[in-house]
């Protein structure tokens, strides 16, 4: 089982960026996912959970508004889009799978993890 997570990089402050995280090893379709950040230390975050079919989605109040999480099961593939990025939302940010299939905003639930890839907003 693995998730890959892509897509970060540096960014200026109020631009954009897009992850994505492929599943392999593993029907992603059925797995809720979620997206969690870790900034230097501070402790994992909560970002964004998407149920199986993508009708149930939550969001870490500090993002609402401004990133938005997608999937296409076709693809093996969760996504999130991040808006108005702002040097708070430096962090390593990890995608995770949760075979239980509801969308949580906790991490302990979420059974498998990708790697991380590094977003730095720069101001």
């Amino acid at each position: 089982v693995q998730l890959q997570a892509s897509g970060g990089g540096l960014v200026q402050a109020g631009g954009s960026l897009s992850l994505s995280c492929v599943g392999s090893g593993f029907t992603l379709s059925n797995s809720a996912m979620g997206w969690f950040r870790q900034a230097p230390g501070k402790e994992r975050e909560f970002v964004a959970a998407i149920s199986r079919s993508g009708g149930t989605i939550y969001y870490g109040n500090s993002v609402k508004g401004r990133f938005t999480i997608s999937r296409d099961n076709a693809k093996n593939t969760a996504y999130l889009a991040m808006n108005s990025l702002q040097p708070v939302d430096t962090a390593v940010y990890y995608c995770a799978a949760n075979e239980r299939s509801y969308p949580s905003t906790n991490p302990t639930t979420y059974d498998y993890w990708g790697q991380g890839t590094q977003v730095t907003v720069s101001s």
